[in-house]
């Protein structure tokens, strides 16, 4: 690994001074670490202290911590300038792919004898030895010819990585210039030495063969028979001629490198069978005739009118579910890859835009076929890099003040350009943030939904993340919630059947959720990520902005499923009986008892839309996949379901899932189904309800009249004269001994 720490000729720009939090032991001369576990930190008493950053502290840094140390929280704007420098940051690509290496050892009459040994024209050879040797030498050249296209595009992603990153620090751009010069000059040296592999004529007679119609194909040609009916023998040609055509377009090979493809259509037929031989000849002659049609095209097209091709390539993407690199030249086949080594004109690597000089035929592939992994369009030569001041001018660069490096009263608008940065150096980005805007006030949101607002010229900033959000009042809660239990133990919460019971409505509150989200996560991982994006996901009005529209092959989604289990409730307990009208069965009516502060509790479901061919499910069902919430998802209310017919809802989940009760609502939710008994047993009992048992009810009422909402001194509202007016009647049917109402 190179040595690509942290030194005092890089340019630190406006974060010259700005604080920092070291470790070191005694002394005024002794070295600074990022975190007391460095392993170069080995004294016992270790002193800690916020210092400037400057020459002064960079020459003090420990040579490990200088590249690899966590000087500042990732979400900071110190932090992401600090990251993109160090481990394998500007700092290190600067230093990489900038000649010969152990892994680039070739040289210049190696790669031409090997890119003329794989272009020349094959020989007829009648021994078997030297046919060996020459199969071995073909080997070895396709060996080294994969060996530079490799080293091509690792030298390429290098300088997309420190020109991109220089470029959101314009101050660095002119200390970095001539380092990028020099990976620039070698990038060049070996597109040069993997242009010689690739022949531009059968370039060109690929892009005349991706862009042949269909010709008429011989279907009624009696040497076909063998295959089948007319049908089937429709069926396979049509198949054949796709096949010939994608490999015919795939790269620059001879036509003799695709003569088995003739063998596919005879495939599963026994060499002896009557019409093989026919039918071989025949196919081996179709084929042949296709290639003919690609070459006369490819020659009938002038290759001097040369046209200029934009091109732009995707992102790379580092997904750990791979081994390689995806995305920019990682993913392009090989006709696109010998384009772009054989006519490149111009490059802008660090916003991975090309400019291509191509024969016509060549463009019009590019412009109608839309290879994979690029966006073309025609036009003129591509855009020039800025440089220096000039850069500082064309984009938002991070500086203090951006994230939180700064007293909210001192936040700068957010701009495209600062989470482009984010998402390139913070391990943490996909989390969710508390943002401010004065069209919305504060929000809680992914950081995607954040992106698609500054596109569309959202103005606002960020005020925190979830890695933001005070380190004692998460680790308090932590020990509050306590371990999970051993193996073998459900998770999950007892049901509780008793509304006198204290437990009664917890599977639906607060608290519940928390222990859900810490404890589904499994042995040995940290709890801490999880509980952030719960506390701060439940400061959102409406739960489904919080889906940052994943496809179910990224890594992961913003907020993991343990967090929505902590948002929101299964409905297998949720009773809402006592809250529905009184009819004339005693044991399963309602009470009429106002919903009061479960009302508006949120309720979410698939589908809410009576009519529908389908079932509405919860967050939860494996029939929607177990996903949580959607922004496609339907919103409601406790109130709309039950002053609404013709849900249909899933048998197995029950259809929704509640968003998680405060403790003053599962206070409610208890003293009501509490006063639901009491009157389900007035109507039971038929008012023999003398002596203690009188006492008792008489007790449990007084009791219930004087709920009000946790924290305040009395409820104040039409749904507590309900309550109150229900007491009242209760109570005098209690000392009047009538049973039923």
């Amino acid at each position: 690994m190179l040595d690509s720490a942290l030194t005092a000729d890089v340019p630190l720009g406006p974060f010259e001074g700005a604080p920092m939090t070291v470790h070191s032991s005694k002394g005024k001369t002794t070295k600074l670490h990022a975190a007391k576990t460095c392993p170069q930190l080995r004294a016992r008493d270790i002193a800690t202290a916020s210092v400037p950053l400057n020459v002064e502290t960079i020459g003090r840094m420990c040579s490990r911590c200088a590249q690899w140390g966590a000087w500042s929280r990732p979400g900071t704007g110190l932090g992401v300038f600090l990251r993109a420098l160090g481990g394998v940051g500007l700092l290190y690509q600067l230093q990489c792919h900038t000649g010969p290496d152990e892994d680039t050892d070739w040289d210049e009459p190696e790669v031409l004898a090997a890119a003329k040994l794989l272009c020349e024209p094959e020989a007829d050879i009648d021994d078997d030895q030297e046919e060996e040797e020459e199969d071995g030498e073909g080997r070895e050249a396709e060996r080294l010819q994969d060996c530079v296209f490799s080293a091509w595009k690792r030298a390429a992603t290098s300088l997309h990585q420190a020109q991109a990153t220089a470029a959101m620090f314009p101050w660095l751009a002119d200390w970095a210039e001539p380092k990028l010069a020099v990976k620039i000059q070698y990038l060049e040296t070996l597109r040069a030495q993997a242009a010689l592999f690739v022949d531009t004529e059968g370039l060109r007679a690929a892009a005349a063969a991706e862009l042949l119609g269909e010709p008429e194909l011989p279907s009624s040609d009696p040497a076909f028979t063998a295959v089948g009916s007319h049908d089937e023998i429709t069926r396979s040609l049509k198949t054949l001629w796709r096949e010939w055509q994608e490999e015919a377009a795939s790269g620059w090979g001879r036509p003799s490198e695709r003569t088995y493809i003739s063998s596919h259509l005879t495939h599963g037929m026994r060499p002896n069978r009557k019409g093989y031989a026919q039918a071989r000849a025949g196919v081996d002659e179709l084929v042949a005739s296709w290639e003919e049609l690609a070459q006369i095209a490819a020659k009938a097209a002038d290759p001097v009118p040369q046209r200029l091709v934009t091109v732009r390539l995707s992102e790379v993407v580092e997904d750990p579910s791979y081994r390689h690199e995806r995305g920019f030249l990682h993913d392009l086949d090989d006709w696109t890859t010998g384009v772009l080594l054989t006519h490149l004109t111009a490059a802008d690597w660090g916003r991975r835009t090309l400019t291509l000089k191509v024969p016509a035929l060549v463009a019009d592939r590019l412009l109608a076929s839309h290879p994979s992994g690029l966006t073309c369009e025609a036009g003129t030569a591509g855009p020039e890099t800025p440089t220096g001041a000039e850069a500082g001018a064309s984009s938002q660069h991070v500086r203090p003040g951006i994230f939180d490096d700064t007293p909210v009263y001192d936040r700068q608008p957010l701009a495209a350009d600062h989470l482009r940065a984010l998402r390139a150096v913070s391990a943490d980005r996909d989390q969710l943030y508390l943002v401010f805007s004065v069209g919305a006030g504060t929000e809680v949101l992914p950081l995607t939904t954040v992106e698609k607002r500054l596109a569309a010229e959202w103005q606002g900033t960020i005020l925190a993340s979830a890695s933001d959000l005070p380190v004692s009042v998460v680790e308090a809660w932590v020990r509050e919630i306590g371990r999970r239990p051993e193996d073998g133990e459900s998770i999950w919460s007892a049901p509780v059947h008793d509304p006198h019971d204290p437990r009664f409505g917890a599977d639906l509150g607060l608290a519940d959720g928390d222990r859900a989200t810490a404890w589904l996560r499994h042995g040995g991982e940290s709890v801490e990520y999880d509980l952030r994006c719960l506390a701060m996901a439940r400061g959102a009005a409406d739960l489904r902005t919080l889906d940052d529209s994943r496809d179910r092959e990224e890594r992961r989604r913003t907020v993991p499923i343990a967090v929505w289990h902590g948002l929101l409730a299964t409905t297998r307990h949720l009773d809402l009986r006592p809250f529905k009208a009184p009819g004339t069965d005693r044991w399963h009516g309602g009470s009429g008892i106002p919903l009061g502060v479960l009302a508006e509790v949120q309720v979410y479901t698939t589908d809410a839309k009576p009519g529908w061919n389908r079932r509405g499910h919860s967050a939860f069902c494996s029939h929607s996949g177990e996903r949580g919430l959607s922004a496609d998802d339907d919103l409601l209310t406790i109130a709309d379901l039950l002053s609404r017919d013709g849900f249909d809802w899933c048998s197995k989940c029950h259809g929704f899932a509640v968003r998680r009760f405060t403790d003053s609502q599962v206070s409610y939710y208890r003293a009501a189904h509490r006063l639901h008994a009491v009157v389900k047993r007035l109507d039971r009992d038929g008012g023999a309800t003398g002596g203690t048992n009188g006492e008792s009810l008489a007790a449990e009422l007084s009791e219930l009249s004087e709920w009000h909402p946790i924290g305040e001194t009395y409820w104040d509202s039409p749904d507590s004269w309900r309550w109150t007016e229900i007491i009242r009647d209760l109570r005098h049917r209690l000392a009047n001994g009538h049973g039923t109402r």
